[in-house]
């Protein structure tokens, strides 16, 4: 049974797809003499894409919490992993990249762990 409320869909959703940018990002690797992320974090990223994406169907088709934890944290270890471009002399495309990145992993993590609505009792 699905008890997952629409804001979590939505959070689940963002996760997905972000992870699945991420599965998809090792078949792309920087090219010699071009800037970007090494061959061993589009590696890491890759497998943790994939271990996020199945959490979030996990979560979707089930509502469990333990799956939605595990999405919540690979997509979270796949965002720390860009943060060094911040810190080391890269285009400002790819630090746009990566704030884009953290925006989402923000966006999709709160949406994810967002209550959903409760009834109130009518106390007339």
């Amino acid at each position: 049974m699905n008890t997952t409320s629409k804001r979590q869909q939505v959070g689940l959703v963002l996760a997905g797809l972000y992870s699945a940018l991420n599965v998809l990002g090792v078949l792309f690797p920087t090219p010699d003499g071009q800037e970007g992320p090494p061959i061993g974090i589009l590696i890491i990223d890759a497998v943790l894409g994939l271990v996020g994406l199945v959490a979030v169907i996990i979560t979707w088709r089930t509502g469990n919490r333990a799956a939605l934890r595990v999405a919540a944290g690979a997509i979270i270890i796949m965002t720390l992993t860009a943060l060094p471009a911040f810190f080391v002399d890269v285009p400002a495309g790819i630090k746009l990249l990566v704030g884009v990145a953290v925006l989402i992993t923000i966006a999709a993590v709160v949406l994810m762990f967002s209550p959903g609505r409760r009834s109130t009792p009518v106390l007339d």
